[in-house]
């Protein structure tokens, strides 16, 4: 398990060996969030349900919770990303030379979301209609931020913190308000086609972008001494936790859906923390990113087997987000050959119609399937991090 030692931003010793230059508890929290969201994308590929885990007329709460657990990963990717920027240009990284880079690492996220992913995702070459997930706001929000390091401080701040608390007040305006000009508000607010059958925006771009300008900013902190940088993120993290608990319970702003009274205390519990990711709401911005913040604390006095196992997955995030989709795939086909004694690609949950009745296992039976995947993913990830501490290619800086 992971343990508790005397703080140290500094890296511990491991295998392999982390480069002085970077964070350890930043890759020990974006490891923990990678092993969290391949558990969602498994439980797509596996689950004998037919039904999405937020639909609490059906479901348990402990499917619910399997699924709540991952809202975790994309503020984590986001927030984490900026604080990577940030630190890399308080480490002599230049805003003209931090420019190159994001514009280049931008575009390259959304060429592996259009081109590359979609394979893993079908095993198949049907790039038409095309999805925009998170590796789209990625990218575009690393465009964005590319235009952002040259701006001043203040207004990156008033950038991300009117976005952040402010952007649910656009929640009322319909794409169909602005004609011709409809796609343009699904590419920034509401998900929707973007390009009318053909690129299904799933990932508004606001405020995803204004969650990594908030990490750009936070980057701060890691150049004050530990003891104030870890007081400084609890407490931040504690009043966002404060500021969800309260809007939610007075069923305020910020999260379109109310909550409401269920059938048992744990699916209204549920039904409290049920708030809306597409686009994320601040609510929904709240409840993530306060725990994460804490988690950052915490991690920097994270020592054991675990946050080394965690940290492994943590310094190569693209590639393992890569590489997942095509091993839990196989993982589905293994499992529909099992079952059926026929080796066949298998949709995801979100086309039911497509997915034999016969195909997929429980609850338990997912979280078996997310090990598997887990445990296939580490030494390849261990290799691949070894690979960028010994090589200086250009191209390994953008996986």
């Amino acid at each position: 398990m992971i343990q508790l030692a005397e703080p140290a931003v500094r890296t511990f010793s491991t295998a392999p060996t982390a480069p002085a230059s970077r964070l350890t508890s930043v890759d020990v929290v974006r490891g923990a969030v990678m092993v969290l969201m391949a558990l969602d994308h498994v439980r797509d590929y596996v689950t004998n349900l037919r039904f999405q885990p937020e639909d609490l007329q059906r479901a348990s709460a402990a499917l619910f919770a399997t699924r709540w657990v991952t809202h975790f990963c994309a503020p984590a990717f986001f927030l984490l990303a900026g604080i990577g920027i940030g630190i890399a240009m308080r480490r002599g990284r230049t805003a003209a030379e931090m420019s190159r880079y994001l514009m280049t690492r931008g575009l390259w996220l959304l060429a592996l979301e259009l081109v590359i992913t979609p394979v893993g995702w079908q095993f198949g070459f049907d790039l038409v209609p095309a999805f925009a997930l998170v590796l789209w706001a990625l990218g575009w929000s690393m465009i964005v931020m590319a235009l952002l390091v040259h701006a001043p401080r203040s207004a990156v701040a008033a950038f991300s913190g009117v976005l952040i608390v402010g952007h649910n007040l656009l929640d009322g305006v319909r794409s169909e308000a602005f004609g011709r000009l409809a796609p343009l508000w699904q590419f920034l607010h509401v998900p929707g086609f973007i390009v009318p059958g053909g690129l299904f925006g799933g990932y508004p771009l606001i405020p995803w972008v204004a969650v990594m300008a908030l990490g750009y900013l936070l980057a701060e902190a890691y150049g004050w001494d530990a003891e104030r940088r870890r007081r400084t993120l609890i407490v931040a993290g504690l009043g966002a936790i404060a500021a969800f608990l309260l809007l939610r319970a007075i069923k305020g702003y910020g999260g379109p859906v109310a909550w409401t009274a269920q059938r048992t205390t744990a699916l209204t519990i549920a039904s409290i923390l049920n708030l809306r990711k597409y686009p994320p709401s601040l609510l929904y911005l709240l409840m993530t990113l306060g725990p994460i913040l804490v988690a950052l604390a915490l991690a920097e006095r994270a020592r054991g087997a675990s946050a080394r196992w965690l940290a492994v997955y943590g310094r190569v995030p693209l590639f393992f987000y890569v590489g997942h989709i095509f091993v839990a795939h196989l993982v589905a086909m293994g499992l529909a050959l099992v079952q059926s004694g026929e080796l066949r690609r298998v949709p995801i949950i979100h086309n039911p119609a497509a997915i034999p009745a016969s195909h997929g296992v429980n609850l338990p039976g997912v979280y078996v399937a997310w090990a598997i995947v887990v445990i296939l993913m580490y030494y390849p990830c261990l290799r691949f991090a070894r690979l960028k501490e010994t090589r200086r290619d250009w191209w390994i800086r953008y996986l």
